[in-house]
Parts: C-alpha cells; structure tokens; sequence
C-alpha cells in the first residue's frame, strides 16, 4: 500500500483492500485510495500557499508598508475574487472536451505560483519603484493570479468528482485545511510575539515561500490517476453561454444555491473592515496583523476538517449553521460599533469576533463546494460550479460599494448589512435540498 493509500485509510477509517465506490466506475474506484491521498496533499500546498499570501491580510499589509496608493489595497479582494469566477463560463466548455482533465488544474497551480512569488519580488525591490508603479504591478499580479485560480477551481471540482467517491470528497478540503491552517498559525504566531521580524524583507519572503508551495503543489497533483471520460455535451461561444445562463431560470436547486452564496459574500468581504475598526482604535492598525493572522488561522484549524466531515452529511446544514455563526459575529461587531466603539480598543475584541467570523467562512467554502459536486454528476458538474461562480463574480465586483458606504455612514452601518446577509442566507440555505444520501448499512 502507497503513502497515498495510507493517508486514505487512516482519514476515513478504511484499511480494507476492497473498495466500495457510488458515484464512480471500477476502475476509478481502485485508484480511489493513492488519489485520494494526492488530493488532500497537493491541496494542502496550496492552501500553505494561501494562507503565507492572503490577500486581505499579509498582501494588503505589504502594500501598505511599501507605500502603494489606497486604491490598490481596495482592489486587492475584488480582483483575485471576481476575476478568479468570470472567466469559467467561457472555460467550462473547453474544458468539458478534455478527457483528461488535471492538466488543467495543473497549469492554473504553475500560474498562481509564479504570480505571487512575483508580487513578493516585486515587494522585496520596492525601493526601485514609486508607490503608483508598484500598485500598478501588484494589481496586474494579483489579476495574473486571479485567472490561474479560475482555471483551478473549474478542473479541480470536476477532477474530484472523477477520482473520489461521493461521502469523501469534503473530508479532503477539511483535511487540507486543518493542516494549512496549522502551518499558517505557527507563522502568524511568529510574527505576533516577534520570533519572525514583521519587516517587508520577511514578510515578502514568505509570500514568494508561498508562490513556491503552488509549483510544488502542480508537481503532486500531476501524478493523480485520471480516467479519461465525461466530454459529451460540450458546446462553445455564444451558445455556451446562452445554455448555461438559461440554467438559473430553469434549475430551481441551482438558483436557491447561487443566491444564498451570493449572500454568504458577506463572510469573505468582512474581514478587512474589521481590520479597519482597529485601526480606528490603535496608533498603527499594521500592528495588529499577527494578532488577526492568529485568529484566522486558528479558526481555520479548529473547523475546516469538522466542517468537511459534517459538509458530507449534509452540505445544507453546514450552510445553515455558518450562516448562523456569520450573523452573530457581524452583529456583535457592529453593535459595539455602533453604541460602545471604546470598547473597540481592547486588543482582544476584534480577533476574537474574526475567530467567529472565519469559522463561519470555512464552513462555507467548504459547504458550497461539496454541495455544488453533490448536486451536480459528470455530465454537469463543470457546467455548474462555472455558471455559479460566474454570476457570483459578477455581483463581487459591485463589493466595492461597502467601502464608499462605510466611508459615508460608518463601518458599523456596513457590519449591521453583512449581519443581514447572513441572516437571509439560513433561511436560503434551508430551502436547499439534501444532495448527500445516507451511507449504505
């Protein structure tokens, strides 16, 4: 038995030699094992990757301290997000000809990978380069990054439904998670108590370490066993697009998951204005960055592998409950926004509710991403996850309007909105169906 193999049956419990597959044919289902191992370690490089350059953190902090103008911190999020899910309508009907399809996800790694180790470069001479002209670099890097992501996340959901059977497949993101999450946190605590010097030299360093993570996690996912198969119904152009988007009127389960990921949305674009809050409230709000780091990435490894494990159970209640939790946390931090901001100063307060928040957001990824491949089977799966983050692209890029809203009216105003969100997503995530079947005996 392979390392590979191991991993997978120590993860879910299985040491048996014979292999029981639903949702896959005979020859996938052997493979399943050694996959399913390549799987949660290419994956956890890159999200290592992620958590040494999360832009609404450690690059945003970086651009900062190089001295780049306001607007390319703004754009950080909603270009990598947005231009991340634009593109898949157009590349879900290329890709559905590949028979083999980890080519794909492949070269989107190889792309990230270079993208970011360029933005740490690019931080690390900042010196040669006015603060305009390095905006202007890191947003271009960022958009780089941005279209490699787009690719990945296309092929990888399709690559996942080909190799793993249905009831395993979020144990691997969790999986993942819980191992990135504890990297990040050892590099987040570094930073915070002064083991790693939080300077730009370093911490540029570490983001090109990040970009390396990517290459390596290409060079892994390369070796998966993919059966070739699945490219009937592929069509291009216009008519792609016309038959995709005809799906949000005729595919009720689709359009109840679209809309209450669009309103989740709120659980990715609150994290900044709390950074935000503290800086109101703080001499240097740069000051606070291991502290925030600490708080993801300890939430990040406190939920990711549960909420994989409950994700497949049921990726509808794991929504709900993220939902929930995303409410509670936006709520309380806007109401001492709004009625007691001194409180606001105590050094605790805003990591602890971004603890609550990012617990919420792991459940969502997490949630959304097992849902979308367990509703969907091979002959629609691409279609799927491109169409839904395509129309979610589209309403990130209108994110921007919270910044001029929070500069208008105040970020609690802004906080009391994204409580609503999430509000309104329990009860859209309760109206969706239960796309996971109970496990055989």
């Amino acid at each position: 038995m392979s390392a590979y193999a191991r991993l997978h049956a120590l993860l879910v419990d299985d040491d048996t030699l014979v292999q029981v597959c639903r949702d896959l044919p005979e020859s996938a289902c052997r493979a399943q094992p050694r996959n399913y191992g390549v799987h949660v370690v290419s994956l956890g490089l890159t999200k290592v990757g992620e958590g040494l350059a999360d832009p609404k953190l450690v690059l945003a902090w970086l651009l900062d301290a190089i001295g780049t103008p306001t607007w390319a911190l703004g754009l950080l999020v909603p270009v990598r997000e947005s231009l991340a899910m634009l593109p898949q309508l157009a590349i879900s009907a290329h890709i559905r000809r590949l028979a083999v399809r980890k080519t794909v996800y492949v070269a989107g790694c190889v792309v990230q990978g270079a993208a970011i180790i360029g933005f740490g470069l690019m931080a690390w001479f900042a010196q040669l380069l006015s603060g305009t002209a390095a905006g202007i670099a890191a947003v271009a890097l960022i958009a780089v990054f941005a279209l490699g992501r787009s690719l990945c996340s296309i092929s990888f959901k399709d690559v996942l439904g080909k190799t793993v059977d249905v009831g395993q497949r979020g144990t691997i993101s969790g999986t993942a998670g819980t191992i990135a999450a504890a990297a990040t946190l050892l590099l987040a605590i570094g930073y915070s108590i002064g083991w790693i010097p939080l300077t730009v030299p370093v911490v540029a360093g570490m983001v090109a370490l990040g970009g390396i993570c990517w290459l390596l996690a290409a060079f892994v996912f390369g070796s998966i066993e993919e059966e070739p198969g699945a490219t009937d119904g592929s069509i291009d152009g216009l008519a792609a697009v016309i038959a995709q988007l005809g799906l949000l009127r005729s595919d009720a389960p689709l359009r109840r998951l679209i809309v209450t990921r669009a309103l989740l949305l709120s659980t990715a674009l609150a994290p900044p204005f709390y950074i935000a809050l503290s800086g109101d409230h703080q001499a240097s709000g740069l000051g606070t960055l291991g502290t925030f780091m600490v708080a993801s990435a300890a939430a990040s490894l406190a939920s990711t592998y549960i909420w994989g494990r409950l994700a497949d159970r049921s990726s509808r209640r794991v929504l709900m409950f993220a939902a929930a939790l995303a409410s509670v946390a936006n709520a309380v931090a806007a109401f001492t926004a709004l009625v007691m901001p001194d409180r606001l100063a105590a050094g605790w307060f805003l990591p602890a509710m971004l603890f609550v928040l990012m617990i919420a957001h792991q459940g969502v990824r997490l949630g959304r991403s097992v849902h979308i491949v367990d509703m969907a089977d091979v002959d629609n799966r691409a279609t799927y996850t491109a169409l839904s983050n395509s129309v979610v692209g589209v309403i990130l890029l209108a994110g921007g309007v919270f910044g001029l809203i929070a500069q208008w009216l105040g970020i609690g105003v802004v906080l009391g909105i994204f409580t609503l969100m999430a509000a309104l997503a329990i009860v859209m995530a309760s109206r969706l169906d239960e796309v996971q079947s109970a496990p055989p005996g």
